[in-house]
C-alpha cells in the first residue's frame, strides 16, 4: 500500500505517488472502464488524481466526469487536483495561446472544473504556469473566495520559480500546498535553482511532473549513457526496471516530491510504486546525475 504524506504545515494529506490524467483521452477508455482503472488504482493506494482544464483540449476532467457520476461513492477514496490559467487555442475564441490569471477567471475556471469533475469541491487548486500579467493581489482575493465559499479546500502553483512563489504566498493568510515541477534525471534545473530548497525550507513537498522525460527517456539515442547507468542501478537495488529507479531518484530528493504517474495501463502504475522501498545510496544518485548531465560535479 502506498504511504501517504501531507503536503504542507496545515496542507492536505495525499498519496505519495500521483495518478496523473493529462493524457486521459488517449487511453481510449469508455467512462465505465476509467471507473473500474480508478477502482484499481484506489485500492493500490495511488489516491491523488491530477487534472488540469486545459488537459485533453479541455476534455479531460469531463470524461473523468462521466466515470465519477458512474460510481460517486468514489469521490469519498480521493483527493481531486486540478489546473488553471493557461489558455490554448483549443478553444476557438483564443487566438493565441496566452496565460490569464485574473480573479474572474479563476473563480470562473474552478467553478467549471467543479462541474466537469462532478464533484462539489476541489481538494487542491493550482496556478498551471507563471503569468508575467499576474497580480498577486488578484490570485489572492480568488483563493479566497473559492476557500470561503467552501469550493477549494487547498491552494498552490506550477512551475513557479521561488521569487514567484514568495510573491503569492505574500499576499495569503494561509499557506500555499505545494509547487508542482518538473522533475527528473534529464531536467534537473529545480534541483538547483533555489525552488526545491524554497519548498524544503518551508517543510512543503513539490509534485514532480515528466518524471520519466514524457517517455524521451526511453527512446531517445542521447539518452542511451542514462539508460545504461539506470539499468546498472537497477540490477545493484533488485529493481524490475528502469522506470521504478528514476522514481526513487526523484523520491531520494530531500524536498520529498510526490511523483505524478502518467500511464493509463495499471499494471504500470503497480510497476511504479515497487520505487517506494528501493533504498538508493547517495553514490547511486550522483552516478545517475552523472549519466544525465555528461559530467561530473565541480
Amino acid at each position: 500500500m502506498v504511504q501517504r504524506i501531507t503536503l504542507a504545515p496545515q496542507g492536505p494529506e495525499f498519496s505519495r505517488f500521483v495518478m496523473g490524467y493529462w493524457r486521459l483521452m488517449e487511453w481510449n477508455m469508455s467512462a465505465r472502464q476509467l471507473v473500474s482503472f480508478i477502482e484499481e488504482h484506489l485500492d493500490l493506494g495511488v489516491t491523488t488524481v491530477d487534472h488540469a482544464d486545459i488537459y485533453g483540449g479541455y476534455q479531460c476532467e469531463a470524461a473523468f466526469g462521466e466515470a465519477m457520476k458512474l460510481a460517486p461513492h468514489l469521490r469519498q477514496r480521493m483527493e481531486i487536483v486540478t489546473k488553471c490559467g493557461i489558455a490554448t487555442t483549443a478553444k476557438p475564441e483564443h487566438a493565441l495561446g496566452h496565460y490569464i490569471t485574473d480573479r474572474n477567471h479563476i473563480i470562473h475556471s474552478a467553478e467549471q472544473s467543479l462541474r466537469n469533475l462532478a464533484t462539489d469541491v476541489l481538494d487542491l487548486l493550482l496556478i498551471h504556469r507563471p503569468d508575467p500579467l499576474m497580480d498577486a493581489d488578484e490570485v489572492a482575493q480568488a483563493f479566497l473566495t473559492l476557500h470561503q465559499s467552501g469550493k477549494v479546500r487547498h491552494f498552490g502553483v506550477s512551475n513557479f520559480t521561488s521569487a514567484q512563489f514568495a510573491l503569492l504566498q505574500s499576499r495569503l493568510p494561509f499557506t500555499l500546498a505545494t509547487n508542482q515541477v518538473e522533475i527528473s534525471p534529464i531536467h534537473q534545473p529545480t534541483i538547483l535553482d533555489g525552488t526545491l530548497d524554497q519548498l524544503q525550507q518551508l517543510r512543503i513537498h513539490p509534485m514532480a511532473w515528466s518524471c520519466l522525460g514524457g517517455g524521451s527517456l526511453f527512446n531517445a539515442n542521447e539518452f542511451q549513457p542514462l539508460r545504461d547507468e539506470l539499468a546498472k542501478v537497477a540490477n545493484e537495488l533488485n529493481a524490475g526496471s528502469i522506470e521504478q529507479v528514476v522514481y526513487a531518484w526523484v523520491m531520494r530528493l530531500p524536498s520529498q516530491p510526490l511523483p505524478i504517474i502518467g500511464s493509463g495501463k495499471i499494471e504500470r502504475v503497480r510497476s511504479a510504486i515497487v520505487a517506494l522501498s528501493l533504498d538508493m545510496t547517495r553514490q547511486q544518485w550522483f552516478r545517475i546525475r552523472k549519466a544525465a548531465l555528461g559530467y561530473d560535479v565541480p
